[in-house]
């Protein structure tokens, strides 16, 4: 099949490697010339494992190409995916300025039928506005043309993208028309032969869907982490209590880990946008919005705990940091709870000293002024970055994390002091080797 990918960011990317890699015609179309020239020369923008051996096996094999010609793009597609970006306004909903740009660019060159599937996390209504975009463009040229317009929205996680798309628990397709439905049917083929994985509904519910994913996952979260609170104040651990309300099959384990808040690039923005949705509809979404408060202010409990401990001495004090990325297996740092806490750290006059596998690029390109300044250092390692510092300070579970050499780590630290903020050590063993330990709900509270 010949698709046509609009936005090769890290949803356009992935889908537009993956559908090449089990044989389609894929060309991927972005208005950054210079992103374009990158991947062209093989270089990814983004961290995601097996994203770049699938991209430079697929551009080799001629089935992936990339350009800037949204002409050429629409020509060349049957399928046409809009997988751009719709980042927060200022009111917490979605801009759709860009999906709404790739509509008309669409309707300004369509030679004939298409089926344009939209891939971005978009409000309900998204593919009605873009189907009437596309016809008031069409219009303007005085011809007439069919096409479809399906919600198709993805759920990827970051880190594990690649097998997401490969291979799906569900695939989403919103949209009445038959002709298009054998079209994603015909797509998704190669994805699904195990077990039939399409979920056929109307556009709005796919719509809806994607979002209502995202808030509950959230929800979850906040759940725990509010949990976590009253486990502190009462002195229970609330990693037993994950353990005993996980093993009931009605709850599970998934998404019941308390830590620092959730940030990303899905959760944060994808809950407000949901709560505006709800309240232009007329709808109170009280829940929702206690979802999104309770991670706010989530964010904030690592530099609380920290403050707790030291007072009025955190100025000229340095900290150490393990974990910049909002999760592991990726370098995005979009609401990173780590930002929040070295923002706030900073301000109090705290030298940060920081490690991640793969994220430290982008945490120098987020805040120069402060690289520059002495404040933040980037540290090839963990054990560089707790050399001299007063608290170690962890924001990101990545693996390398779990069991590191405790002896060496309390000899480079001036004082045995951790800030858990993923809860990845058993406190009566720190406890035991001489470590002020504290974590997200584990019993102990700072007064």
């Amino acid at each position: 099949m010949r698709i046509a990918v609009f936005g090769s960011g890290y949803v356009g990317l992935v889908t537009g490697a993956c559908l090449a890699e089990v044989g389609n015609d894929v060309l991927c179309v972005d208005v950054d010339s210079s992103k374009i020239s990158a991947l062209r020369a093989g270089k990814i923008p983004i961290h995601e494992p097996g994203l770049e051996a699938l991209v430079v096996r697929n551009a080799s094999a001629g089935r992936l190409r990339f350009s800037t010609d949204a002409a050429l793009a629409v020509s060349h597609g049957e399928a046409l995916v809009i997988a751009v970006g719709t980042p927060p306004g200022e009111d917490g909903s979605a801009d759709l300025s860009h999906v709404l740009a790739v509509a008309r660019e669409i309707g300004r060159h369509l030679p004939g039928y298409r089926v344009i599937i939209d891939k971005s996390t978009v409000p309900v209504g998204t593919a009605d506005r873009v189907a009437e975009t596309i016809r008031t463009a069409l219009a303007e040229r005085g011809v007439l043309h069919d096409f479809d317009v399906v919600s198709n929205p993805e759920f990827l996680k970051e880190g594990a993208a690649v097998a997401d798309l490969m291979k799906p628990d569900r695939v989403v397709v919103g949209t009445d028309s038959p002709r298009a439905l054998a079209l994603m049917r015909a797509l998704y083929a190669p994805f699904t032969r195990n077990h039939e994985r399409l979920i056929v509904m109307d556009a709005r519910s796919a719509e809806l869907t994607k979002y209502a994913a995202n808030a509950m996952l959230a929800t979850r979260i906040s759940f725990m982490n509010e949990l976590a609170g009253i486990a502190e104040r009462v002195g229970a651990d609330i990693e037993k209590v994950r353990q005993g309300i996980g093993s009931d099959s009605r709850i599970g384990f998934s998404f019941i880990y308390p830590g620092a808040g959730y940030g990303g690039s899905c959760f944060p923005k994808d809950v407000k946008a949901l709560c505006r949705t709800a309240a232009e509809a007329g709808a109170n979404p009280r829940l929702l919005n206690a979802v999104e408060a309770v991670n706010e202010s989530q964010k904030d409990v690592l530099f609380q705990k920290l403050a707790g401990v030291f007072g009025s001495r955190l100025s000229g004090m340095t900290v150490a940091l393990w974990g910049l990325a909002f999760k592991p297996n990726t370098d995005d740092m979009r609401e990173a709870p780590s930002r929040r806490f070295m923002e706030a750290a900073w301000a109090a006059g705290v030298r940060v000293r920081a490690y991640d596998p793969v994220a430290m690029r982008e945490a120098e390109r987020l805040y120069p002024r402060e690289c520059a300044s002495g404040s933040f250092t980037l540290c090839r390692s963990p054990l560089e970055a707790v050399e001299g510092a007063e608290a170690l300070v962890i924001v990101t579970e990545w693996q390398e994390f779990r069991s590191p050499d405790f002896e060496t780590l309390k000899a480079r630290l001036k004082q045995p002091l951790i800030l858990d903020g993923r809860n990845l050590y058993d406190p009566d063993r720190l406890k035991s080797l001489g470590f002020k330990y504290f974590a997200i709900g584990r019993g102990e509270r700072l007064s």
